[in-house]
């Protein structure tokens, strides 16, 4: 293997404290502006919008009174006042309407903030008016955040032939990357000064007059006087500032607790919020050692790039993902190999499958997540064996040498030795898998909606469902309620909620898994759907238009398989000891035996790391292990004491039937009904990756809630 070699800055204590600084920022980043700010900015947007609305709102109610106050004091001296009255209303009105939505932002919050400053500075002054002013400027420069019109239009009207729109988003674009900084810089100042302001003026004698037209000073002296001198202080060096601005919002917090009376303080929440989420902008103390640490770090790295341990990781699933993620900060050259282009959340694969979600909403493309890790690549390509002598992954586009490696395979279907059976009866393990079950539930509607032959329509008309497991009783649970709810009069020939929705299960009950009482309860809910439950049932035969259970035939012309899976051939491409599902049996610490550099995680293993039980196939036991690995890695590379024995923590099973029911098994804690039914979603949809994919997700969730059922329905494909 490769060491790494040894300079001024590359000490083994320089590194960690590089590393662990890298590590604060990305996780900092990628918890509040990454998952945070989008929800932040629209929550400032609108309350603000709403602000400017409610005022035009309240001049158009008290109309005498706004033209005698314009015919008085006009701010407008080359308009008649009742026109500067019909343009200001007007601009409250449609610009804060505009705001609210986010279309057309900059050019909104333009006139605001030009209305703002007329009356702050023509009129009576007041703190509210300030921050007014401060958040409307904020809009002018930095735009619309994620979640809004104008970030949906704007990649597409980039390279539009409109007439002077790609140069608009142009400007917008340099305007939000070179003025934003900028204003931040500008806002840290201006609040630093008016807690400073607001701290010596506490107890002096001090003319607050003049100097309130430009500070919030009533604001800030509702800060503790502590805080406001601190604060203040670090503020305006820019040192801290994201941690200073968070510690300032807690005692914000807990002073408006202590005094509601205060209710502008939300403004300075607000800005506080921006600064703790972007930091202290240019010239700031904070901006000068990031770039220090930056400069050494690609000093460090660009003198070491070419020693560094080549770290493998085959399958960019949840373990997979995981493992590359956790060695981002690490010293290490990490390829990421995959025969796919995106990550993704395979938990609600069978809602694709069922056409309530599309494919779009739960891949996320796996480069997204390592744009800011240079020392990560990510291959498109098929692994088809692997060299544990001269160390070589090997794909159709070559040959990848490793120093350790990190097999995250998965698993696929498992037809129990009958292969012969897959063509008729798909597995749901890959979104092409989904898309081909949406094709054949939907075509099997169209085509008994077509045949005028009873007996043929009631085959077309049956679904039957082989394996009780969480993904057999999701998938039962979702068709059932599309046929009964989602298709409702869309038909002529036939009722689709006559469609027969059979689950059949080997065992002596469904979600072997969960507590008996949970499974009864599952069994129960399915059955008031309407599915057939059929335990105990062994399956002899699969052909094109049906099913023998038992020796008892079932004509279903739309038969899917959730019984059991097999794992990838990786212990195949190692020659290592397996299970008799093909999984890899791994020792303690995840790695194959005798072989010291080559570990596997998630369903490509067998592992005993669950207090002397197998560890199960889920999503939560891969990304522990991805993260045990690399944390392993990490130890071996750094020559640290070898990590204690890999121990899956077990944080609970989830699976549910339809948009009210589902089970939850938290060990002690178990749950059913609506209540397991929001946290089902709850779980789901905070453990994907994205933010477009979680406001997809629920988006198209809750247009499917009102609707009862599956709305995303193409059938291609066949």
């Amino acid at each position: 293997m490769q060491n790494n070699p040894i300079g001024p800055r590359n000490t083994p204590l320089f590194r960690k404290l590089i590393e662990t600084s890298r590590a604060i920022s990305r996780f900092w980043s990628s918890l509040f502006e990454g998952l945070a700010w989008p929800y932040i900015e629209l929550a400032i947007r609108i309350w603000i919008a709403k602000l400017f609305f409610v005022f035009g709102m309240l001049q158009l109610m008290h109309w005498q009174s706004m033209l005698e106050l314009a015919s008085q004091e006009n701010p407008v001296p080359f308009l008649a006042p009742a026109a500067a009255a019909v343009l200001s209303t007007g601009i409250y009105l449609v610009c804060a309407a505009l705001l609210a939505i986010g279309f057309m932002t900059r050019y909104a919050a333009l006139p605001l903030l030009a209305l703002s400053c007329v009356t702050q500075f023509r009129y009576e002054p007041f703190d509210t008016q300030l921050f007014w002013i401060a958040v409307s400027g904020w809009f002018v420069i930095y735009g619309a955040g994620p979640i809004s019109l104008d970030n949906m239009l704007r990649r597409d009207l980039s390279d539009s032939a409109l007439p002077l729109i790609p140069t608009m988003i142009k400007i917008s674009k340099w305007l939000r990357m070179r003025g934003t900084p900028l204003y931040i810089c500008f806002l840290r100042v201006w609040l630093g000064l008016a807690l400073l302001v607001a701290a010596y003026a506490d107890g002096q004698p001090f003319d607050l007059e003049r100097i309130g037209r430009w500070f919030p000073l009533d604001v800030a002296m509702s800060m503790p006087l502590a805080a406001a001198w601190l604060g203040g202080s670090l503020l305006e060096i820019g040192a801290g500032t994201r941690y200073i601005a968070t510690l300032l919002i807690g005692s914000l917090v807990v002073h408006s607790v202590v005094d509601p009376r205060d209710t502008d303080s939300i403004y300075l929440l607000m800005f506080l919020a921006i600064l703790g989420i972007y930091g202290g902008g240019h010239f700031s103390t904070d901006r000068a050692l990031l770039r220090l640490r930056d400069r050494f770090f690609q000093r460090s790295k660009s003198a070491g790039q070419e020693g560094l341990p080549r770290v493998v990781v085959v399958g960019a699933g949840f373990g997979g993902l995981r493992c590359a993620d956790a060695l981002r900060d690490a010293a290490v050259a990490v390829t990421l190999i995959d025969r796919t282009n995106y990550h993704l959340f395979q938990p609600l694969l069978y809602q694709v499958a069922t056409a309530a979600l599309s494919p779009g909403d739960i891949a996320t493309p796996a480069r997204q997540a390592f744009r800011n890790s240079p020392s990560t690549r990510l291959l498109h390509g098929t692994v088809t064996g692997v060299d544990t002598q001269r160390q070589m992954v090997s794909t159709q586009h070559g040959e990848i040498p490793y120093d350790y490696l990190v097999l995250a395979t998965g698993a696929t279907h498992s037809y129990f030795g009958k292969e012969a059976w897959a063509p008729f009866a798909p597995g749901l393990k890959r979104v092409e898998d989904a898309l081909e079950i949406r094709r054949r539930i939907l075509t099997a509607f169209e085509r008994a909606e077509a045949t005028s032959i009873e007996e043929e329509r009631q085959g077309f008309l049956t679904f039957l469902i082989v394996g009780g497991g969480p993904t057999g009783v999701e998938l039962a649970g979702a068709i059932a309620e599309l046929a009964r709810f989602g298709m409702q009069n869309e038909f002529r020939a036939f009722d689709p909620s006559t469609a027969r929705v059979i689950l059949v299960q080997s065992a002596p009950r469904l979600l072997p898994s969960f507590p008996e009482r949970l499974a009864g309860i599952a069994q129960r809910s399915l059955e008031a759907l309407g599915v057939e439950v059929h335990r105990g049932g062994r399956v002899d035969h699969i052909d094109e238009m049906g099913v023998a259970i038992n020796g008892k035939r079932i004509e279903a012309r739309t038969v899917l398989w959730a019984a059991g899976v097999s794992a990838s051939p990786a212990a195949m491409w190692l020659n290592a000891p397996a299970d008799k599902a093909g999984r890899v049996i791994v020792d303690s610490n995840l790695r194959v035996p005798g072989m010291a550099n080559v570990f596997a995680i998630g369903d490509t293993v067998a592992s005993k790391g669950w207090n002397g039980e197998p560890v199960p196939g889920l999503a939560p036991a891969a990304k522990q292990g991805g993260t045990y690995v690399a944390k392993h890695i990490r130890a071996l590379i750094e020559a640290r004491n070898p990590l204690p024995a890999f121990r899956y923590i077990h944080y609970g099973s989830l699976a549910t039937i339809d948009r009210k029911a589902a089970v939850a098994d938290f060990g002690r804690f178990k749950l059913s009904g609506a209540p397991a039914w929001w946290l089902w979603g709850l779980v789901h949809v905070g453990f994907m990756l994205g933010v477009r994919n979680r406001v997809a997700t629920l988006t198209n969730w809750f247009w499917a809630y009102l609707r009862f059922g599956g709305s995303i329905r193409p059938i291609t494909g066949g």
